[in-house]
């Protein structure tokens, strides 16, 4: 009988861990279908409002379980040095790991990128759930990649702080 207990343990270990993956990598995420026009977004120098950029080849996953699992991939003709004339630069950008299916996202390489001065990152919008900017980089071959990056407020806020003064009110849900 003690074997046989033990045998259910470890099967339903197995199973309870093969559902927590599945779980984790496949299941919440869906695919974004692309606009054709308003995919990407950039945040202007002059306007301070996010303005459509043009791009192609876009790809996108997100999910409602979480508002940092949003991951975009697409490529645009423009310039990093026309991007830097025009839209805002997002300092301390850091792509978050997405799921090892999504294969044109590897964070580990933009964020390399990003750090040694290849890829520039621009600010998408910011905000676009409380706490919560998108990010924007491109590297010099015209390659993009876009994320959902915690911000300053949302990171005093999620961690049970009040806002900061140049931060807008926190949702009552997150007080």
């Amino acid at each position: 009988m003690g074997k046989f207990l033990a045998g259910l343990i470890v099967i339903t270990a197995l199973a309870a861990g093969a559902a927590v993956y599945y779980l984790q990598v496949y299941a919440y995420y869906d695919e974004v279908t692309a606009s054709g026009t308003e995919d990407v977004v950039m945040t202007s120098l002059t306007s301070g409002a996010p303005e459509p950029i043009l791009y192609d080849g876009f790809e996108a996953i997100d999910s409602d379980s979480s508002p940092i699992r949003y991951r975009a991939c697409f490529s645009t003709p423009l310039s990093q040095a026309m991007l830097t004339e025009t839209y805002e630069v997002y300092e301390s950008a850091e792509p978050n790991i997405g799921p090892p299916w999504f294969t044109c996202f590897d964070a580990k390489e933009i964020g390399k990128s990003i750090e040694d001065g290849e890829a520039i990152a621009f600010l998408g919008t910011a905000n676009i759930h409380y706490g919560v900017d998108r990010v924007i980089a491109v590297l010099p071959d015209g390659r993009g990649f876009a994320w959902h990056q915690i911000n300053h407020c949302g990171e005093a806020v999620f961690n049970g702080k009040a806002a900061p003064t140049d931060c807008p009110p926190a949702p009552e849900s997150y007080q």
